[in-house]
């Protein structure tokens, strides 16, 4: 019964404990998320606002039955349009943006997301897209090979692979906006957006084969929705306002596509060379045998899993992104 109650708690229910622990106990605010991951990726960005007031207590939204994600985040606590919602000041849920950002209140979901002062979003699609951040893919690398050669430049690959899927992107983003969706779904995009046959020494090609493959579905899509222009491009204006850039297009992708399909691929060839490279050098070393063998086994035993540390990775904190993310905490706070 005890835990009956704990998995149906409500904000005012928060807000009435807080009240009898007195006056100069710290303020218990619960932070609910979509996942077992994600209370990791919530605890960096709540944690920074914990002082001798208030801390935070991320959890998933049910102990009882087990479910998880974000429709179950968002039906456990919020309620139906003219009551009141279950969360509030003492109680907040924190999700993925998922297209509802973008979408920008065409749906009820995204509605929520967007109307609640008390659900927070991360802007990009999922918390995998601020683990794939470009500019800390290197030190993910260092991380995993323990070399810190930079031998491929994450940041201009990344630009290049934005700027080829940014047209196709608008026209995903516009179709799920007027219910066309199924002509064009996120997992056709996914599909196109494969950069398979990634060469490390010579990316380009992969770069050049995603820009034909764009151009494809683009101009059976123009052939679909003749009279689309106007709305493509005034779409193409808004979602650039919320801080889509030809650039930056790879961080409002599907996440699990960008983190499994993309970027642990890419790192996999990276980090093999690495890895290589470190190896011949320890074989080259002007040692004798036994001394070779021994650092190539303590080498060989502290290397890491590529997707185990890109989930690790909290390189994306300087990111403008995370950072507005922790702007709506902190207005919130000051409320």
């Amino acid at each position: 019964m005890a835990n009956r109650l704990k998995d149906n708690i409500n904000s005012k229910y928060v807000e009435a404990a807080n009240a009898l622990r007195g006056k100069n106990a710290r303020r218990r605010i619960v932070a609910y998320v979509e996942s077992y991951d994600d209370i990791y990726f919530w605890r960096t960005v709540l944690s920074r606002f914990e002082d001798g007031k208030r801390y935070f207590e991320v959890m998933l939204p049910s102990k009882l039955n087990l479910t998880r994600g974000k429709k179950s985040v968002l039906m456990n606590f919020l309620t139906e349009e003219g009551q009141d919602d279950k969360v509030g000041h003492d109680m907040i849920a924190c999700v993925d943006a998922d297209y509802d950002y973008l979408l920008q209140g065409a749906t009820a979901q995204s509605k929520k997301v967007l109307d609640s002062p008390y659900v927070f979003h991360t802007y990009v699609y999922a918390i995998e897209n601020f683990q794939c951040y470009a500019p800390s893919l290197h030190e993910v690398c260092v991380a995993v090979t323990l070399n810190d050669h930079r031998i491929f430049d994450f940041p201009t690959y990344f630009q290049l692979f934005s700027e080829a899927i940014f047209p196709l992107f608008v026209w995903n983003i516009m179709l799920y906006r007027n219910g066309n969706y199924p002509r064009f779904s996120i997992s056709d995009f996914n599909r196109i957006t494969d950069p398979g046959g990634f060469n490390v020494q010579n990316p380009e090609p992969s770069i050049v084969n995603l820009k034909r493959k764009v151009g494809v579905k683009i101009r059976e899509l123009q052939r679909q929705f003749p009279n689309a222009k106007e709305e493509y491009l005034k779409l193409k204006d808004e979602i650039r306002k919320l801080g889509v850039t030809p650039q930056t297009t790879y961080l409002f992708i599907q996440g699990h596509h960008l983190f499994d399909t993309v970027v642990a691929p890419i790192m996999a060839k990276v980090c093999n060379l690495l890895r290589q490279e470190r190896q011949n050098e320890i074989y080259h070393a002007q040692a004798h045998r036994t001394q070779k063998r021994n650092e190539m086994s303590c080498y060989e035993n502290s290397r890491q899993d590529i997707k185990t540390m890109l989930k690790k990775n909290t390189g994306y904190q300087q990111s403008p992104l995370f950072l507005r993310v922790q702007d709506d905490i902190g207005r919130y706070l000051n409320h």
